[in-house]
């Protein structure tokens, strides 16, 4: 990664969390602000995003972020051709491990301990990194 930015593949349980100024993932935000690193997004992606934002939010906060993730010059639109149905417990969270795999992500951030099968495998690699390990992350 050096003098490259990490490219980033966000879990929406993160993507919620960064929102809020008061919460400590705001940090996240402000690193994408900032273009600290590449955020990498899929169709797929795009959509759990919109619908779990306007659960959680608004439809008008939805619209915003969208708008945001769709002119950002650091954001990454590609999508996962290989699924590799790695996560048994929750299988939609693999289209975030897909995309993540897919493109070469540097990490993907997430709460969801589901993606902890990762850590047990040889291969395929995945850097699972928890939103308190961002900024550790950001140094290297």
């Amino acid at each position: 990664m050096a003098g490259l930015k990490p490219k980033l593949v966000i879990d929406t349980n993160v993507l919620i969390t960064t929102i809020n100024r008061s919460n400590p993932e705001f940090a996240i935000y402000e690193a994408f602000e900032k273009k600290a690193f590449e955020w990498i997004v899929s169709t797929e992606i795009l959509t759990e995003y919109a619908e779990q934002l306007t659960n959680f939010y608004s439809e008008a906060t939805a619209n915003f972020v969208l708008d945001i993730l769709c002119t950002a010059t650091n954001v990454i639109f590609t999508e996962a051709y290989y699924r590799w149905k790695i996560i048994k417990e929750d299988p939609d969270d693999n289209k975030f491990a897909d995309l993540a795999l897919s493109a070469s992500a540097d990490a993907l951030l997430t709460f969801d301990k589901h993606f902890n099968v990762f850590n047990d495998l040889s291969f395929p690699v995945l850097n699972i990194l928890h939103p308190k390990e961002f900024s550790a992350f950001m140094k290297k």
